[in-house]
């Protein structure tokens, strides 16, 4: 790499990027200062080695050749996929969930990945259909057979957040592409359709209480609301400016659940208030507006549809973690990009930007 080839990077998708992850360090130090020292600087520095091997991970894949993750996508799906599967019999179980592959010095989660993997598959399958007339219903049945596959091994974790985010990743590609309208009506048939015997026999006694105490939030606050409950006073006690830098009650005290996690911006918003949540969302926004614009200015309709695969992973889970957090939503486990901690989440997500940054690069080679 030369000096010439830096000035080809994307410096706005850099810049926000950087913010972004200088906040991650600085609230995460907050919601892991607590009393346990060996607690806190486990996660932390994890974090902070996460972080860094995201950003040369990110630089790696930024200076790859496109074609050649092209060539490698249906390898890199197979793998990824048996990795997965493999989680049923080897995989290590926490909280009741059985999700990661314990590799000795990283708790590995193959459906963060998955989610990456399932972008570039589905982008290599449809590209050629981005300039054709919108899909049909034969058309669909391998990007399907591609979602269901990795879906169907995650719901069974059980994790039905992550595996419901895949359908929607894949589904915000799909719709990019553009629908037959018999297509969209046939799909909403299909829910409505599918929605009773999913509920009865699809869900888990506690996945339906969670959507319960959702539609009736005060109805179990010391049960299943209570995280959701905890939130909202977090966020709410913000109000405006916050209460300052390491001195939010409902996380300092540990009233707050899994901090440093699915609710780390409950964290952000306790001790930095309206403004600092908004200031973060704001740099969600450049960052899911950067990667549009290089969908847009993308010199191939693969890499439009990589971008806008990223762009949909970004969107969503900042979307669906905010409006958990704020009790819009059930909790479904749905980390926040860069700032919830975890090693799978936010490698994933470096290496999904350094795609982008990839792509971005290459409209100078035509």
């Amino acid at each position: 790499m030369n000096l010439k080839d830096t000035k080809k990077l994307d410096i706005n998708l850099l810049l926000v990027l950087l913010a972004l992850s200088l906040i991650s360090i600085v609230n995460l130090y907050s919601a892991t200062h607590t009393p346990e020292a060996e607690t806190f600087n486990r996660v932390f520095i994890s974090q902070l080695i996460w972080i860094l091997g995201g950003w040369v991970l990110f630089f790696i894949i930024t200076y790859l050749n496109l074609d050649f993750i092209k060539r490698g996508v249906w390898i890199f799906y197979i793998v990824n996929l048996a990795l997965l599967v493999s989680v049923k019999f080897f995989g290590k179980s926490f909280y009741g969930a059985k999700r990661w592959l314990d590799l000795g010095f990283f708790k590995y989660q193959p459906s963060e990945t998955m989610k990456l993997t399932l972008v570039l598959a589905l982008a290599a399958l449809l590209c050629k259909s981005l300039s054709q007339q919108k899909l049909k219903i034969k058309d669909l049945f391998m990007p399907f057979i591609v979602c269901f596959l990795p879906f169907a091994a995650t719901v069974t974790q059980p994790d039905l957040g992550t595996s419901l985010v895949m359908f929607i990743i894949g589904g915000t590609i799909v719709l990019f592409i553009g629908l037959d309208k018999k297509v969209l009506i046939f799909i909403a048939l299909f829910s409505l359709i599918s929605f009773p015997p999913v509920w009865n026999y699809g869900l888990k006694s506690y996945q339906k209480q969670r959507i319960l105490t959702f539609l009736n939030p005060g109805s179990d606050i010391r049960g299943g609301g209570y995280n959701s409950h905890q939130s909202k006073i977090a966020v709410g006690s913000g109000l405006i400016l916050g209460r300052g830098y390491l001195k939010g009650t409902q996380s300092q005290l540990q009233f707050l659940p899994e901090r440093h996690t699915d609710f780390i911006f409950s964290v952000l918003s306790e001790e930095h208030g309206f403004i600092g949540s908004i200031l973060v969302l704001f740099l969600f926004l450049l960052l899911f507006l950067s990667i549009i614009n290089t969908a847009a200015e993308s010199p191939d309709s693969f890499g439009t549809l990589v971008s806008v695969g990223v762009g949909a992973i970004v969107f969503w889970h900042v979307f669906i973690n905010v409006a958990m957090i704020t009790g819009m939503m059930p909790v479904v486990g749905v980390p926040l990009p860069i700032l919830s901690y975890g090693g799978s989440s936010v490698l994933t997500t470096m290496a999904s930007l350094g795609l982008v940054s990839n792509v971005s690069k290459r409209k100078y080679l035509f």
